[in-house]
């Protein structure tokens, strides 16, 4: 048997072995993922049909789930596959040029839908490999899905496969060294020190690092995440700091205005019903899900089949939209680390330490009066903060952005999708909330940034400051994203 038979048969095999195993879960009632906010709901991953931007973004995001990624890493993962499944698309496409200068445009003749569904797979492939190298046996059965032979590196020549090998190899070389520090697992390589411990508020405006249970009897202490993000290079900013003046600046204490926001969060949570209950879970986007840049993917695939997109539309969305999640990160982060800004909860138990408050008292237990150094927000007691500063908020800076894209590339602002939550489905309070099935719908894509950003208010993870500044700077880094991207799709000097 030659060697191209022998992998016809085991893709054959691969593709039967696939379909019985999806029949069986499917079965067994099993088949189930969870949802951006990662409540269950039914399986929604990018049909077998569908073009290979959305099935290599569904095994990315499946990636992201199971490594736990942050979500600036995410972002950046997101970027840089869908950057490269860019280049590789544009020797196929009047007009566009690439983000790297790899191969030259291709006649008008091999401007066909099976090259650029190749030569974009071999990109993403190979950017993914990179990224999870752990993963490459899942990435391996995705590529002979798809009916790609992944033993093929060529990078010369003008084959679809080379194309996508050396759009991938460029765009990687240009990111090895973009300030992420990939290399060494994303280390910070600014030597961030809180100036506080998780015994002792000592300035209390500045992030309070905590020590958190470990869900199996311990504790751990938390550690800044990633507070060297600023400085990874972006794509339609000039730098991480140039859009500070956007989303102002936190008030600190003894300020009143300070002492106001934090009392706003604590009324919140004693008015907490099952509809903000349920807002702050599907938006929360924490550890294991496929984070807020990751959700917003998940919408725009939701927009790519409302809309009946093909592949070229879906390269183009990709590639803006997550720039614009990148770009959300390095700015917002650029914010967390200048201002180092206190959490809620570290402010409101120093604020109320000895005083009666009305909050909610925990899971199952509703609102009632407790001491204001026991305050716990609307989270799972293993993650009861993120790891970082407050100012902005990256869910308000990522959602703002990403509402921004989509408005821009449908050019509309209508969204209109919707989600239910069953009853008793709550990850926090499981079997009690919602005590009915609760809908939440968007009509608008800035509607449901908005929500996302109240989210975690609703959450107690921010104040207002943060997120209205978070909003502010997510909409100007859109803008700027799109503008750029622009340049490159319409091929503009």
């Amino acid at each position: 048997m030659s060697n191209s038979d022998r992998f016809a048969s085991t893709l054959a095999e691969l593709r039967l072995s696939r379909k019985i195993f999806l029949k069986s879960l499917a079965n067994a009632g099993l088949l189930l993922w969870a949802a951006p906010g990662g409540l269950l709901k039914a399986a929604s991953a990018a049909a077998p049909e569908a073009n290979v931007v959305l099935r290599c973004n569904d095994a990315l995001l499946d990636a992201v789930r199971t490594a736990k990624m942050a979500p600036p890493i995410t972002a950046r993962a997101l970027t840089i596959v869908h950057t490269a499944v860019y280049d590789a698309w544009t020797p196929y496409t009047e007009g566009a040029k690439p983000t790297q200068l790899g191969s030259p445009r291709r006649p008008e003749s091999e401007w066909t839908l099976d090259n650029k569904s190749e030569a974009t797979s071999y990109a993403a492939y190979r950017t993914l490999i990179d990224l999870f190298p752990t993963r490459r046996a899942s990435f391996d059965d995705l590529m002979m899905s798809l009916g790609y032979d992944p033993a093929d590196t060529s990078t010369g020549g003008s084959s679809p496969s080379a194309i996508g090998n050396l759009a991938a190899k460029k765009v990687l070389d240009a990111r090895r060294d973009d300030g992420s520090n990939q290399a060494n697992g994303y280390a910070d390589t600014t030597n961030y020190q809180p100036v506080n411990t998780p015994d002792q508020l000592i300035d209390p405006n500045r992030w309070q690092p905590l020590r958190v249970p470990d869900g199996q009897g311990g504790y751990t202490v938390q550690k800044c995440l990633v507070p060297h993000w600023s400085q990874v290079r972006p794509f339609g900013l000039s730098s991480g700091s140039i859009l500070r003046d956007v989303a102002g600046k936190p008030k600190s204490y003894p300020n009143k205005h300070f002492g106001d926001q934090h009392s706003e969060v604590l009324q919140i949570s004693a008015n907490l019903d099952d509809q903000k209950k349920t807002i702050a879970e599907y938006w929360a986007d924490g550890p294991g899900s496929v984070t807020p840049p990751g959700h917003w993917n998940l919408i725009a695939q939701y927009v790519s089949e409302r809309d009946s997109h093909d592949l070229d539309e879906d390269i183009k969305l990709y590639f803006v939209l997550n720039n614009a999640m990148m770009d959300s990160a390095i700015a917002a982060w650029d914010l967390k680390r200048y201002y180092d800004s206190v959490r809620p909860i570290s402010a409101i138990r120093f604020l109320y330490a000895g005083k009666k408050v009305r909050a909610w008292a925990g899971p199952g237990l509703g609102t009632h009066k407790i001491d204001g150094a026991t305050w716990h927000p609307y989270q799972p007691a293993t993650f009861v903060t993120p790891p970082f500063a407050e100012f902005v908020s990256g869910h308000s800076t990522f959602s703002r952005a990403a509402a921004e894209v989509l408005k821009s590339f449908t050019g509309s602002d209508y969204y209109g999708d919707s989600w239910t939550q069953p009853a008793g489905a709550s990850l926090i309070e499981r079997g009690v909330t919602p005590s009915t099935p609760v809908t939440l719908s968007w009509e608008r894509f800035t509607e449901a940034a908005e929500e996302a950003g109240m989210s975690r208010l609703f959450s107690g993870i921010h104040i207002s400051d943060g997120n209205v500044g978070g909003l502010k700077l997510g909409e100007e880094v859109g803008k700027r994203a799109w503008i750029k991207a622009q340049t490159y799709v319409n091929g503009d000097d």
